[in-house]
């Protein structure tokens, strides 16, 4: 009976990349592993089954020259590329094995061969249910199954993987071989660099016998449980069930402190240990992840910079024939100069402005010219203003200062204690706090959202703009978020109050990076008396984004369909949270429409809505950052899926369901807190 071992190995592991090329003891991996099962003597040949991924060549050239075979097939139909590997070979039984298991045991592969032939079945293995170590699984299988499953297997779970048809159908006779002690909470697989570190002391220990059994390791691990501890807190398989985002967001928390570079875009504000994290392409108000699945963005449109969807064709052309052009010089770009003109030009209270590329950059350039114009450091700020040391300033001494301005939670570690007092916050429509602010301490700037939650009350930015003008203050519009988004500029056209300077950011540039600070002459000049420079502001594709944006903008009026398609998300929530008997606040401007349930259980419900709504093709929570493409068909495709969600939370509300038996994993984060 001829019996054919194929290794499935590859380069391009999300979690751990390269690992089968991995050297221990000046020794790749993958050549370990295929020197440990030659020693099977039921195998006849040995075949590696890679994709035809570039980075793979590396491992091709490597097993060839060890004598092995070597086959690269599709990237994503893992069962085709199998099935190829082994075809050409015609043998009655194939034996699986995975390139990540270089401790697999030769004596027990010829066992769980034995034990097919003697039985006769279709497949056999040692993890239906598994009593070894995680990292001797073996699979075999007669090549007349896996041509079946090759033919007969639809379903993408059933593609992307080899045996899961053959293990799930009942057209297949199958057999398992168990071990008397359950091993198998132990493992020996490598998916992570702590598994590395394991087997890579495994392997020093019997160095330079790669004879030795599955045994000798159990019993190594008994006198030396120390060389096994870095994996211990891995759970068998996890990989099995996790996306490709979450696999790569895994990775990415060992590199990069917090995960990533935006805070808004943790994973674990929206669902811990299931969020896609990441993706491979945008269309419209369309998403697409690595593994290729296609999601509708309910929810915060790349926080909040595509107004006009994503990958807009006319943006986008800009950008690419700016690349052709050349976006850097030794010159200066022509566009910078054009978009402040356009952008005093919608404000004429403005005379100059200075470009940027983040929000952060912009209320710092903001609050340094401010602070030299007028002479005086103190700031009354209201609203979020980024993360810069002028700003956390506001939480030293008391962590809650920023609490109401929203992101509770932001630590001020790192930010010099001599800065504590220098910034002051005050609260919305609170202007007697405001007022007592500037009796009491010297304050030179004056720096606020004009709205985020609630509209201004009893005339109150009026108010504060008379008590900036009475005690020569400067007052700053932080219009970051705001911007275009209800008017064509900034928010405060509408309320018809003109500040001294103004930030616009996200929404300007359509996704690609550009802030901007605009501001009366007389304030502005005062950045030639200060140092504001930076050699990325000088870049062209920002600029020239952002003129095609507002030129569009201007051409279909944006901000009008964007501000009615808000209107409408907030009244169907309304009538939504009505028709099950639900309590909701709905806030925010129209364009970043946010809701919250009245309820204690208020997180768990927004993580359970993001759950069922992702599993319904949507990346939702209780925010919508409102872009041009979110239709009427849109929209009522998100509500029809949200409506028996809604169902389902009334249900745990009523307490006729628990919601923590419904969440697939730990509720989402309310602020900021270290992920470690």
């Amino acid at each position: 009976m001829k019996t054919v071992a194929v290794v499935q190995a590859r380069m391009g592991s999300t979690r751990f990349p390269d690992k089968v090329m991995r050297r221990i003891r000046g020794v790749p991996m993958i050549e370990l592993l295929l020197a440990r099962l030659k020693l099977a003597t039921r195998i006849d040949e040995i075949v590696i089954a890679t994709s035809v991924d570039p980075r793979n060549q590396v491992l091709e050239d490597h097993v060839r020259q060890l004598g092995h075979e070597v086959y690269r097939g599709s990237e994503d139909d893992v069962l085709d590329r199998f099935y190829q590997a082994v075809k050409a070979h015609r043998p009655d039984l194939v034996v699986r094995i995975t390139g990540d298991c270089p401790l697999v045991d030769p004596q027990l592969v010829d066992q769980v061969i034995e034990a097919a032939i003697e039985s006769g079945c279709d497949y056999a293995s040692n993890v239906e249910p598994a009593t070894y170590p995680d990292g001797l699984d073996i699979e075999v299988f007669s090549f007349a199954a896996l041509e079946t499953a090759w033919r007969d297997a639809k379903q993408t779970v059933e593609r992307e993987h080899v045996t899961p048809y053959i293990r799930k159908s009942e057209r297949f006779r199958r057999h398992n071989v168990a071990n008397e002690q359950d091993y198998s909470e132990r493992r020996w697989t490598v998916d992570e660099p702590e598994d590395f570190a394991v087997i890579r002391a495994v392997f020093d220990h019997f160095s330079p016998r790669l004879d030795f059994s599955w045994r000798d390791v159990i019993a190594l691990e008994q006198a030396s449980p120390r060389l096994f501890e870095a994996n211990r807190h891995l759970i068998r398989n996890a990989g099995a069930t996790m996306s490709k985002g979450q696999k790569l967001w895994q990775r990415a928390k060992r590199v990069i402190p917090g995960g990533n570079m935006l805070l808004s875009k943790r994973a674990e504000m929206f669902l811990p240990e299931q969020w896609p994290a990441y993706f491979s392409r945008t269309q419209g108000c369309k998403v697409w992840d690595l593994d290729g699945k296609e999601y509708t963005d309910m929810s915060i449109m790349g926080v909040g910079t595509n107004t006009l969807g994503y990958s807009h064709p006319e943006v986008d052309a800009a950008v690419r024939a700016t690349i052709d052009a050349g976006n850097m010089s030794t010159l200066n770009c022509p566009e910078e100069v054009y978009l402040a003109e356009k952008l005093v030009e919608l404000h004429p209270w403005a005379d100059m402005a200075r470009l940027a590329r983040s929000g952060g950059e912009a209320n710092a350039i903001a609050v340094r010219i401010a602070r030299a114009a007028a002479g005086r450091y103190k700031v009354a700020i209201c609203g979020y203003h980024g993360w810069h040391d002028w700003y956390l300033a506001a939480n030293l001494g008391d962590e809650k200062n920023l609490a109401g301005h929203l992101l509770p939670g932001l630590e001020p570690k790192g930010v010099p204690d001599p800065l504590r007092g220098s910034v002051l916050p005050f609260n919305y429509n609170n202007y007697a706090e405001l007022e007592a602010l500037v009796s009491q301490h010297d304050i030179g700037v004056i720096k606020m959202e004009v709205s985020r939650n609630m509209g201004p009350e009893n005339n109150f930015l009026h108010k504060v703009r008379e008590l900036a003008t009475k005690r020569n203050i400067v007052l700053i519009f932080d219009e970051c978020t705001s911007g275009f988004r209800q008017s064509f500029g900034g928010l405060h056209k509408i309320y018809g109050v003109e500040p001294d300077m103004a930030m616009f950011g996200k929404a300007l540039g359509n996704g690609y990076a550009i802030t901007a600070t605009i501001g009366r002459r007389e304030i502005m000049e005062a950045a030639q008396n200060t140092f504001i420079s930076s050699t990325f502001w000088t870049e062209r594709i920002g600029p020239s984004a952002a003129l095609r944006t507002l030129q569009v903008m201007e051409r279909v009026r944006s901000w009008e369909t964007i501000t009615q398609t808000g209107n409408d998300i907030a009244a169907k929530w309304r009538a939504l949270a009505g028709k099950h008997g639900l309590e909701i606040n709905v806030t925010g401007l129209p364009a970043l429409i946010g809701f919250s349930f009245k309820s204690a259980n208020a997180l768990k419900y927004k993580t359970l809505l993001t759950q069922e709504m992702l599993a319904k093709g949507y990346l939702a929570s209780t925010n919508v950052y409102v872009c041009t493409e979110h239709t009427p068909e849109v929209i009522a495709g998100y509500f029809d899926a949200l409506d028996p969600v809604f169902a389902l939370i009334k249900q745990c509300e009523d307490g006729a369901r628990d919601v923590d038996s419904l969440l697939r994993g730990p509720v989402c984060h309310a602020g900021f807190r270290r992920l470690n």
